[in-house]
């Protein structure tokens, strides 16, 4: 089957949607004060998946990435999303679908969440809602979660919500230290999965 290849720039892709205990939105202007709260109070719980969590930002810094995270939404090329539990208005985390292919609609899911919010489901939570808003809204064919192998609570949230382990890809790069790491693989696949 011949896919289109599809200008994102002329997507209406929508900037927020919901699950049952949060918004799911696109970053906005003066978002980087609370994703830096977040931030600092789980660096130590990040700092070993995640190199863009090495050390703590500085407010302006979390501005700036929030302000070209919505930049990058509006055109297409990455589209992050912020997790706002809904009963207290507070930035619990990030997600968002990366290394997007517009002419296969291929989508990888990448997520993180706030310390005082871990073990109660939130993830799991967002990432299901998130694959349904890729798959309805986004058309898509392929959704990927990747993960450091060593990082089981994330290989644990693409197995409960039924992600198919494809494989795991050898010393495919460096982790924050350095060292060679290998990376799982999951997916959902049009026609198979959903």
């Amino acid at each position: 089957m011949k896919l289109e290849n599809t200008n994102p720039l002329l997507l209406s892709i929508p900037d927020s949607f919901e699950s049952n205990r949060l918004t799911i939105r696109a970053p906005i202007q003066g978002d980087g004060f609370r994703v830096n709260e977040a931030v600092k109070e789980s660096i130590e719980e990040l700092r070993p998946w995640m190199p863009w969590a090495q050390q703590i930002p500085t407010i302006e810094e979390s501005e700036i990435v929030t302000r070209q995270g919505r930049i990058r939404y509006m055109e297409g090329s990455d589209l992050m999303l912020y997790l706002i539990e809904k009963k207290t208005s507070q930035i619990i985390g990030g997600s968002g679908l990366h290394r997007i292919d517009w002419q296969a609609r291929k989508f990888e899911i990448g997520y993180w969440v706030r310390t005082s919010y871990r073990g109660q489901g939130f993830i799991t939570e967002a990432v299901e809602r998130i694959t349904q808003f890729v798959i309805h809204e986004l058309q898509a064919n392929r959704i990927e979660i990747r993960c450091d192998s060593r990082n089981e609570r994330s290989a644990r949230v693409a197995e409960r919500l039924g992600f198919t382990k494809e494989g795991m890809l050898r010393h495919e790069k460096c982790d924050v230290n350095g060292f060679l790491r290998d990376t799982l693989i999951f997916a959902k696949v049009r026609g198979v999965e959903f």
